[in-house]
């Protein structure tokens, strides 16, 4: 056990020394923050100024259509589709003389999903008021009025039972549920690649002979593996502290009415990152940020990740004790344990818009999947979306998960790092796993 503590002690401290660790630790948060302010910033304030001549044949558009910060509506005389360009309008819009909806936009240039959302929906107003108008004799002002009065409904959504009754956000926990599942994603494919390079360097190099006299490969195999998920961890907890500290930081500085263009912004779109945008656009951060069990989901997130991690690494460690100097042997091995991890992926993507559905479920039992889908589910609720039989359950699973591939592996381990010179395949690693010692 001590040798193993000292391998753990040496794959820890020979990374985290390094500068490239503690440069990408500090850089990556204040990239994404940056990123993602500056995609922000763009968003809001670069908009495409649209001018739209409307040739009008029903007669009751004129003064119906509303301009807005994109685009803006004339009704010019003499503009048609040979000279509206000259003109200095960026389309011309032909309305129908009968009841059809048809109407036909002519541009140089396609117009985006905005702001052909946005002319839809201008159009689809004005005839709506229209028809008030006729049926009921109510001013377009009236209409607009009445609108204005209503305003737009907000529900707050409430669940559990009885004590126990939360307030949820669900923009949030799509954004957080989505964010730590892609999270471990990408840790799984970047930290399991750093053992299996690892153990090839060290094959390669036959300093892992010189190891394996003095300790046994599973304890070198556990260290290296133990070693580097600490390098990940101390990552990933430096990255949330500097991650919420840049965020608060930021929301202190922008202003109301940025945060409104923002949530103006994200009702012109469509699809689920829209609604995901308005609510994270229009929800009160401090507030919002305070209701949340941030110590359930960041003790759930470390868990997966180690876990994850622990369960995966195993793996790619067997792989890179595996193949020799050829890289293109690694890539042909690694794809059956890249793959549960691609599908991991795409299951979240559905998780996080349908959490209780049948699919997230079960895929959140099952370890391949666990670690990504579970975490896109938590930030619905537990309990609530996520029982605590369902919680325990995947935990469970994933521990006994992670003690068998690391078993499996070891006796991969065992023989690959000793083999040189025979190009291995997934066959012969089986026959190593499974042969009598």
């Amino acid at each position: 056990m001590n040798k193993t503590l000292l391998i753990i002690k040496r794959e820890y401290l020979s990374r985290v020394k390094k500068k490239t660790f503690i440069l990408s630790t500090i850089l990556t948060p204040l990239f994404f923050v940056a990123l993602i302010s500056g995609v922000t910033y763009i968003s809001v304030q670069d908009v495409d100024q649209e001018k739209i001549a409307v040739v009008d044949q029903t007669g009751f558009f004129k003064g119906n259509l509303e301009n807005t910060k994109a685009l803006t509506f004339e009704f010019p005389n003499g503009v048609d589709t040979a000279n509206y360009d000259d003109k200095g309008y960026s389309a011309i819009l032909f309305t129908p003389k009968d009841s059809a909806r048809n109407y036909q936009l002519f541009s140089k240039k396609q117009f985006g999903l905005i702001a052909a959302s946005q002319i839809e929906d201008q159009i689809n107003k004005a005839v709506e008021n229209n028809l008030l108008k006729d049926k009921y004799n109510i001013s377009s002002k009236a209409i607009d009025s009445i609108r204005k009065q209503a305003g737009e409904a907000k529900v707050e959504n409430f669940y559990g039972e009885r004590a126990e009754v939360k307030k949820g956000n669900s923009g949030l926990a799509y954004g957080v549920g989505y964010g730590a599942g892609f999270l471990i994603y990408i840790t799984l494919f970047i930290y399991g690649t750093m053992v299996m390079r690892g153990v090839m360097e060290e094959k390669v190099s036959r300093i892992a002979e010189v190891m394996v006299s003095s300790v046994k490969p599973f304890q070198l195999m556990l260290g290296k593996i133990i070693g580097i998920g600490a390098v990940g961890i101390t990552q990933f907890l430096i990255w949330i502290i500097l991650i919420i500290g840049l965020f608060s930081a930021a929301s202190a500085f922008l202003s109301p009415e940025t945060m409104q263009q923002a949530s103006e912004a994200s009702q012109q779109m469509n699809g689920q990152n829209a609604m995901a945008a308005k609510a994270a656009a229009g929800f009160n951060l401090s507030e919002t940020l305070s209701g949340v069990n941030w110590f359930l989901i960041i003790g759930c997130f470390l868990f997966y990740f180690l876990f994850g991690y622990l369960f995966y690494a195993a793996l790619f460690a067997a792989v890179g004790s595996a193949v020799n100097e050829d890289p293109q042997d690694a890539q042909s091995l690694m794809l059956p344990i890249t793959m549960p991890i691609i599908i991991a992926i795409m299951i979240m993507i559905k998780a996080v818009t349908s959490p209780a559905s049948p699919m997230a479920t079960w895929a959140s039992m099952i370890p391949f999947f666990s670690p990504i889908v579970m975490m896109a589910r938590i930030p619905f609720g537990v309990p609530g979306t996520v029982s605590y039989v369902e919680l325990i359950t995947s935990m469970l699973l994933l521990v006994g998960g992670f003690l068998l591939t690391t078993w499996i592996s070891a006796k991969i381990y065992r023989t690959g790092i000793l083999m040189y010179g025979k190009k291995a395949s997934w066959k012969e690693m089986w026959k190593w796993a499974f042969r009598k010692a």
